[in-house]
């Protein structure tokens, strides 16, 4: 498979770096009246969906013809996913110990 390295490039293989029925599944979902009242809701716009049916056709190319340009498109594509995914920093900072006063009740034998 076309494999993702940390770096954002892709090992060159004779395969996708998904099925093709993966990029159709997220081609429907995204599709889907749930998946457009939530995207409307939250982002106050209706969702692209180009990308996913272009994918689905470059995988099928691929697949099929073993054409370069649908190898190249796809992987461009599928690297533009992970860099867009990286640039969002999380909300909230994990914690690595459970605070020291945990097993407290609460606003008891705290100084305010």
């Amino acid at each position: 498979m076309c494999q993702v390295i940390v770096t954002g490039s892709f090992a060159l293989s004779c395969q996708p770096p998904r099925t093709c029925d993966d990029y159709w599944s997220e081609w429907k979902h995204c599709k889907g009246i749930q998946n457009l009242f939530h995207h409307y809701y939250t982002f106050g716009e209706a969702p692209s969906c180009a990308q996913w049916k272009t994918d689905y056709k470059d995988c099928r190319e691929w697949e099929k013809n073993k054409s370069a340009h649908a190898k190249e498109s796809l992987c461009k594509s599928e690297r533009a996913r992970i860099l867009e995914k990286q640039k969002h920093a999380p909300v909230w900072k994990l914690r690595k110990d459970p605070p020291a006063d945990w097993y407290l009740p609460l606003h008891e034998n705290k100084p305010e």
